[in-house]
């Protein structure tokens, strides 16, 4: 796999876990609206979760990105 690709599959992971915090957020936000806290409380700590986990993903595709212009850079 060259280092394109790789910066690339970063990014797409990066995007999922983003994905993933905020269908967290739907599902807390829809439990809350039905006055099931219990639920939303539930859905708020994944969506937490999803939100350090992407952080952490989106730290380093950016580093990772940032190899690659440096490394390709003219």
């Amino acid at each position: 796999m060259n280092r394109e690709n790789h910066v690339v599959e970063g990014h797409t992971a990066v995007a999922q876990e983003h994905e993933n915090t905020a269908e967290s957020h739907r599902a807390a936000a829809e439990h809350c609206s039905k006055g099931n806290h219990e639920g939303c409380e539930h859905h708020a700590k994944v969506a937490l979760e999803n939100s350090v986990k992407a952080h952490a993903a989106s730290t380093l595709a950016h580093t990772e990105s940032a190899k690659a212009v440096a490394v390709g850079a003219k």
